[in-house]
């Protein structure tokens, strides 16, 4: 039997490349995927994206997806209360491990073990150290579909915002800027993939800025024509 485990979900591009190696290897059975929304937006937090894009990502995925609702502005213990919160009835059920898309970032690796570790958890890492130009081209190579959905514009042009996740965006990337945008530079949205049954049916909205720094564009269901 495979041990069940928990994905931590943002419906970006390095969740899905996660998933599907975990997949891939076969040997864990995942229980859930777990995001974060803002109360306040009904957004998921950092990517902005509408919940109910990320639940069409769930069920295309074929997981339950469980939703960890944090207030705007959320200070980091509150945020470590409710993931606690969210997480202990799985630690009593026996779900001892959550798998994350981190690739390099030591500090956020560390924070990950030391959080879950106080209520008896442990963190995956099934992409960590692959080299990120490697992996952004893996991504298109094995036919997921992304668009940037937030553009920190102190890295990157804000026409970046919308743009898809392709070799065409790849190479218009700054070479400072990292392929995957683990810095925080852009953040993404998948609508297609290995991972998914079938593709998301989606169109690209209208371009917001926050904080005078973020550029985001917004992105909505489509609802497929009446026969």
């Amino acid at each position: 039997m495979k041990e069940k485990i928990l994905l931590s979900w943002s419906g970006g591009k390095d969740s899905a490349l996660t998933l599907d190696a975990l997949r891939r290897s076969g040997e864990y059975e995942i229980a859930a995927l777990l995001s974060t929304v803002t109360e306040e937006y009904q957004r998921t937090s950092m990517h902005g994206v509408r919940r109910e894009l990320v639940r069409a990502q769930a069920e295309a995925a074929g997981y339950p997806l469980q939703e960890i609702s944090i207030p705007k502005d959320c200070s980091n213990e509150e945020y470590a209360r409710r993931m606690e919160d969210a997480l202990r009835p799985h630690v009593q059920a026996g779900t001892l491990k959550v798998a994350f898309g981190d690739l390099f970032l030591e500090d956020v690796r560390q924070y990950r073990i030391d959080r879950l570790g106080l209520i008896g958890m442990t963190p995956l890492f099934p992409i960590w150290g692959i080299d990120t130009t490697e992996l952004a081209h893996a991504f298109v190579e094995r036919g997921f579909r992304a668009i940037l959905v937030c553009v920190d514009t102190h890295a990157l042009d804000p026409s970046f915002a919308g743009r898809e996740f392709d070799s065409a965006l790849l190479a218009d990337l700054p070479p400072e800027v990292d392929p995957c945008g683990e810095n925080g530079e852009f953040h993404t949205f998948v609508y297609d993939g290995p991972i998914f049954r079938h593709p998301l049916h989606i169109h690209r909205g209208e371009h917001v800025t926050r904080e005078q720094r973020f550029e985001y564009c917004d992105i909505l269901p489509t609802v497929p024509a009446s026969s």
